[in-house]
């Protein structure tokens, strides 16, 4: 009983924050972000996404090309877009959205944010899940499937998520600690994978590799039922898939500790070491699998690695969910939080991550996921665009920043119409245009630009 006491006692006294600017002697360096974002983005997500480009039929060159350009475009965002609001305002970005948009704009988006966030970390508790159930020969997922198809996979969804919590309800400090333990092994393991099962793909020396590459890794033509990528979708998805983190702001949460705002650039160790290294690497093995398999629907990471690579493989996979999980659940939680601050943070995370670990017991979520990430971004850029105006050139044209908190008002409507306008122009393009929505953030950030210039003006002059 006495130790029961002393952890909830010990939850109690985390603070994040959540509701006021970090306080100078709690900032964080540069090691404290690059381990972060190395863990992060060094991820089980990179097991799915990686085989993708394989799936699409991306050839060797548009694969490279386009990696590098959009890892260079995501990087940039964090910085000059994340960053330095991030470093200005030294509040989450769920309270800063509250002084510009008011209460009850900032409930729905927060409810919104959170959901969508909890959905992302449950694939990545199922993407752990599928390396932990390897030991006892658990049936796998397979690419059809949405729903759970038996007992032993709920229960290893339920035993990850249980793991899962206890690192997340103790804060930003211990996220951060366990991704700078963990993401240097995982990107190792990565690697050595990759280089593991090249002379089973026919790689013999360095000088054969980009030959087998064009011919049998990434070959250009897609998988039966596919759609064919190019160069602009990998470019686009490469910059666009943390959409929500960067350009939507979401990392204003966690980028509010740095010291300066060029600690941004640190976001380079994860899409460089995940997004770059790891999809290339996942795509190597992934190709494997489908020589070896004869062309399986099963699509689980942890056998796909294990098959390449042993134990090492399944630990690096059950690790990589784990990293990417943790944060995801902690903006999840600061969401929720926001709604009411004088909830705990370890309450509402619990709370945050039985939702999540119900949500990841349903495989689709995972079969689904280049879709998800694409959306989820999509619906979280709108709010990004406002903050950027917001902070950096309302004034400038006469008219109030944080106007709801300077007028007392609950909904700020020129934030309103600019999320609502923006989503349905993108509709439209993709209902009527066919633009995929890999191409539709570009656009609709300008958009929510424009307009929300506009309904300011037109707004602030009542």
């Amino acid at each position: 009983m006495e130790k029961s006491k002393s952890l909830v006692d010990r939850l109690n006294a985390v603070n994040e924050y959540e509701q006021q600017p970090i306080p100078s002697n709690k900032l964080k360096g540069w090691r404290s972000f690059l381990g972060t974002y190395a863990g992060e983005h060094t991820a089980g997500t990179e097991f799915v996404i990686g085989p993708l480009f394989v799936a699409h039929g991306a050839s060797a060159i548009d694969l490279v090309t386009g990696l590098l350009l959009g890892n260079i475009l995501a990087v940039l965002s964090w910085a000059f877009l994340t960053a330095k609001i991030a470093v200005k305002t030294r509040v989450t970005l769920y309270y800063l959205l509250e002084k510009i948009a008011g209460k009850k704009f900032t409930l729905l988006y927060n409810l919104v944010n959170a959901g969508l966030f909890c959905f992302l970390a449950g694939s990545m508790i199922a993407v752990s899940a599928t390396a932990v159930g390897i030991p006892f020969d658990m049936p796998m997922p397979q690419l059809t499937d949405i729903y759970p198809n038996n007992i032993g996979w709920v229960l290893t969804v339920f035993g990850v998520g249980a793991i899962t919590t206890l690192i997340a309800m103790f804060g930003f400090d211990q996220v951060s600690k366990f991704a700078m333990v963990a993401a240097p092994w995982m990107i190792m393991v990565f690697i050595a994978a990759a280089l593991a099962v090249l002379p089973r793909l026919g790689v013999t020396d360095a000088g054969s590799f980009w030959s087998v590459a064009e011919s049998t890794i990434w070959t250009g033509v897609p998988l039966e039922g596919q759609s064919k990528f190019g160069f602009w979708h990998i470019l686009f998805f490469a910059w666009f898939c943390n959409m929500a983190m960067h350009i939507g702001m979401a990392d204003l949460s966690l980028l509010r500790y740095a010291k300066k705002w060029e600690q941004g650039f640190s976001s380079a160790t994860g899409v460089f070491l995940g997004h770059f290294i790891a999809w290339i690497a996942s795509g190597i093995l992934y190709s494997l699998f489908l020589i070896e398999s004869k062309g399986s629907l099963t699509f689980a990471p942890g056998p796909i690695a294990y098959g390449a690579v042993g134990a090492a493989g399944a630990i690096c996979v059950v690790i990589a969910g784990w990293t990417t999980a943790n944060p995801t659940l902690y903006r999840a939680g600061l969401a929720i939080q926001s709604i009411n601050p004088k909830w705990k943070t370890w309450k509402v995370t619990l709370f945050v991550v039985l939702f999540t670990t119900i949500a990841a017991c349903f495989p689709g979520l995972v079969m689904r996921l280049l879709e998800f990430v694409a959306l989820y971004g999509l619906i979280l850029m709108p709010v990004g665009a406002v903050i950027f105006i917001d902070v950096y050139l309302l004034e400038k044209l006469g008219l109030k920043s944080n106007y709801a908190a300077v007028k007392g008002i609950q909904l700020n409507w020129s934030v309103a119409i600019t999320w609502l306008v923006t989503l349905t122009f993108c509709l439209l393009l993709n209902l009527l245009l066919g633009i995929e929505i890999f191409f539709l953030g570009l656009p609709g950030w300008f958009v929510a630009v424009l307009v929300y210039v506009i309904a300011s003006k037109l707004n602030q002059k009542k």
